[in-house]
């Protein structure tokens, strides 16, 4: 038997985690063990997916949450040192796990990568190779960090694959698995559809856009944050009656607040500002949303498996296939006239002038079972 740890930290790792968790426990061959950094720690944002999902409680919860970037990679990786040496009170076992295992591209990825580094525990990235081109990401530091440092990298992406050969990473290291995200989507899409949140909040299916945004470039200066403003008032005068659904990430409101754009935003008569949801409300909202405007990055596949126009506010992307042969399109937040761009991207939806998504490979539910076998065929004693 193999034991393999893995770590999670924010709200994007717990749908995968959870796909190879099922994996993982149908397969006699591997033990599996979950550290929880508390990088997100809000209730909405961590504790209601371990539930939603049937995710095992952790063996470890370090709580570890808040601070800017530095100061969470170094008590992340402070704590998880001496989780793997077996010294921190909370050790769920006595010699250092086969292999690590982490997912993503989120502070606690790289932190726990550099740890087991250093110690010479092998390490496997799912969700290698994602590249946008834009280091002014965090999260493009952390994925390049990572897949410098792991020993196994499974690629969910195909363009993954040609960004990991040009970066000179060995191709006995690589690895094309598909998305463990989709396994999670295909796994808990029925219970999604049984979700009474339409109701709850007063919404009728395909008469509402659905937003996100949390991101630095959206959402973390004035003026960023303004413009955003000024994209969904001109969407709530081209449509008042159609709803704007927006489930706000904490930091998101914070700047709201902090920017003194309250007042603007408590204005626009169709927006709704709504806390955070859990998982399965929140693959409800997509799956019946008539158009979804977004920063994100998982949501980008989500709403292609599911069909649904997706208009990314970024200026890259590192999930190209969502754009090949997806649902998805870009737009920089620094386009001319941009919210006269986005009203009209989100009419010619309405007109049924959208892309149709296609079939993407390993985009199937069976990832994180191919993960599983391959992960027993490198790591299992002779």
């Amino acid at each position: 038997m193999i034991h393999i740890l893995s770590v999670v930290g924010a709200r994007p790792n717990f749908m995968k985690v959870a796909a190879l968790d099922a994996a993982f426990s149908k397969n006699r061959h591997i033990k599996h063990t979950i550290v929880h950094t508390g990088q997100h720690y809000d209730e909405k944002m961590s504790d209601i997916f371990f539930r939603e999902m049937a995710l095992p409680e952790p063996d470890v919860f370090m709580g570890l949450g808040g601070g800017s970037h530095a100061q969470q990679t170094a008590n992340i990786m402070q704590a998880f040192e001496s989780v793997l040496l077996g010294t921190s009170p909370h050790a769920p076992f006595n010699e250092p796990p086969d292999a690590l295992l982490v997912v993503g591209d989120v502070n606690s990825t790289m932190a726990c990568s550099l740890v087991a580094s250093k110690l010479h525990i092998p390490i496997v990235h799912v969700e290698a190779g994602l590249r946008s081109g834009d280091r002014s990401m965090p999260e493009e530091i952390n994925r390049i960090v990572t897949d410098a440092l792991a020993d196994v990298l499974y690629v969910s992406d195909p363009s993954g694959m040609a960004f990991l050969a040009q970066e000179g990473v060995p191709g006995e290291k690589i690895e094309f698995v598909g998305n463990v995200m989709i396994d999670s989507l295909h796994t808990y899409l029925p219970l999604a559809k049984k979700r009474p949140i339409l109701e709850d909040w007063g919404l009728t299916e395909g008469a509402y856009i659905l937003l996100t945004l949390h991101r630095p470039a959206t959402v973390d200066s004035p003026d960023a944050l303004a413009l955003m403003a000024g994209v969904f008032e001109a969407l709530d005068k081209a449509a008042p009656d159609r709803a704007l659904v927006f489930p706000t990430h904490p930091r998101t409101k914070n700047n709201i607040e902090r920017f003194n754009l309250s007042d603007r935003f408590a204005a626009i008569r169709s927006l709704r500002l709504h806390e955070p949801v859990g998982y399965l409300d929140f693959l409800k909202l997509q799956q019946a949303a008539a158009f979804i405007i977004t920063d994100s990055g998982g949501i980008q596949e989500e709403s292609t498996i599911l069909g649904i126009p997706c208009l990314t506010l970024r200026p890259n992307t590192e999930r190209p296939v969502t754009i090949s042969h997806g649902t998805n399109e870009l737009l920089p937040p620094d386009t001319p006239e941009l919210a006269a761009r986005v009203v009209k991207w989100v009419d010619a939806a309405a007109r049924g002038a959208w892309k149709t998504a296609r079939p993407i490979d390993g985009w199937d539910g069976a990832a994180a079972e191919r993960i599983a076998d391959d992960l027993v065929r490198r790591f299992s004693r002779a």
